[in-house]
Order: structure tokens, then C-alpha cells, then sequence
């Protein structure tokens, strides 16, 4: 098997030079998956103010926060979690599932557990429950993306680190490659990269082409039509 080779920083640059519309159909142009897997459904926010994005390896944990946990919930198990950080590679993307019934009802995140996550090398937060603390995650511009928000964080305790998780209908593996911003979160055939950044860049071209003809004012439709095939 080859050895794991981290996407660059020039690839990570090529992914963000798109939002996530423009890498889901280039995706879907390479026929890389089904069109209806590999992203979230409706439901996640970004928290933090303008067009924000995230772009990581995930390092996930799976939380409750409804009731007390049945075993005495010590700092130290996150600080296990933490340390798990180091073993992924750079950029890191924080990953929690809440598995509540009612998911949210406590906070996951606050801007002092962001900080913690931002020196560790971690450039955002995916989750389907509640984070708290917004203006100050605002003002660090740590992206943050979730499902609710949250005055407490009730009874918030980790239940599992570097497991599967699920959210909003997108399975994410340890080490999953996910972009995410205000349109919601994607996953990444890392192998793919390069083609995904070109085909994004073939897509967005053509789009502008249709937009340029929309603003010319009269056009033939035949000029349209074929301007749309190319999108």
C-alpha cells in the first residue's frame, strides 16, 4: 500500500479558491460517487459572520449532553482527545457528532475549547449539535459550523474519539478529507485532488461565460444552450 501523502498547501489553496457548490459538481462531474452522497443535508450553519470556510482531515469524537454521564466525566478525557490531534496531519478539521435523541442541547464548542482547537492546528468545527459563545468565535474568526446554539453546555461529555460519525447524513472517517462552508460540508476524494481542482476550474469558467451572455443584453438562445452544455 502507498504511503499517506497529505494534500499540499498548494492543493489546499486550489479546494478554497472554490466554495463547495463548485467542488460537489466537479465531483459529480468526474463521476467520482453517486450525486446524492458525500455531503450534509440541510441543517448546518456557519456561526461566524461573512462567507467563512473550513478545510481539514477530520479528527472526530461522538458527545451527549442531555443527562449526566453514567461514570464521572473528567477535563483529562478531552485532553485525550486533543492529544489525538498530533496524529493527524496538517490542516486539521474538528469533527462532533451529537447522538442525543434531540441533538443540541448542550453547547459542543465555546470560544475557550476553540482556542484550544486553533493552537492544535485546527482550522474549524463540523457538528450537528449546539456551540455557544458567538461573538467571541466571531471575533477569533474561527469557523464554526453546526445545527443549534446553545446557552449551557448541560451535561456535555465525550462518548467516543477517533470513531465514525455521522452528520446531517455524511459518514466521516478518522482522516477524511472535508471542506465546508455557509452552503454546508463536503468530503473529498483526497486521490482526486487534482482533477477536482481542474474540473472546478473548467466548471467556473464555463459559468462565467453564461453570466457574460445573461449581461450582454440580446443573444441568440443557440449561444445559450451551448454555453449550458459546457456547465
Amino acid at each position: 500500500m502507498a504511503e499517506f501523502q497529505p494534500i499540499t498547501a498548494a492543493q489546499c489553496e486550489g479546494i478554497r479558491a472554490y466554495d463547495t457548490c463548485k467542488i460537489a459538481n466537479a465531483i459529480e462531474r468526474l463521476g467520482l460517487r453517486m450525486k446524492n452522497e458525500g455531503f450534509t443535508r440541510p441543517g448546518l450553519v456557519c456561526r461566524i459572520s461573512g462567507y467563512a470556510s473550513a478545510l481539514g482531515y477530520s479528527v472526530t469524537s461522538r458527545v451527549r449532553s442531555a443527562d449526566p454521564p453514567v461514570r464521572g466525566y473528567s477535563f483529562a478525557e478531552l485532553e485525550e482527545w486533543w492529544a489525538a490531534f498530533e496524529r493527524f496531519p496538517w490542516p486539521r478539521l474538528a469533527v462532533i457528532e451529537d447522538i442525543d435523541q434531540v441533538a443540541g442541547q448542550g453547547a459542543a464548542l465555546s470560544n475557550i475549547h476553540a482556542e484550544v482547537l486553533r493552537a492544535l492546528g485546527c482550522a474549524g468545527l463540523v457538528t450537528n449539535g449546539s456551540v455557544r459563545n458567538l461573538p467571541e468565535l466571531d471575533r477569533m474568526r474561527f469557523p464554526v459550523f453546526s445545527c443549534h446554539v446553545a446557552v449551557s453546555h448541560a451535561y456535555i461529555h465525550m462518548v467516543e474519539f477517533n470513531a465514525p460519525v455521522e452528520i446531517l447524513g455524511l459518514p466521516v472517517q478518522p482522516r477524511d478529507l472535508i471542506y465546508a462552508d455557509c452552503h454546508g460540508a463536503i468530503s473529498i476524494p483526497e486521490a482526486q485532488v487534482d482533477d477536482i481542482v481542474r474540473v472546478a476550474g473548467e466548471l467556473a469558467s464555463a459559468e462565467r461565460r453564461t453570466i457574460d451572455l445573461c449581461h450582454a443584453g440580446r443573444f441568440p438562445f443557440s449561444a445559450l444552450a451551448e454555453s449550458d452544455r459546457s456547465c
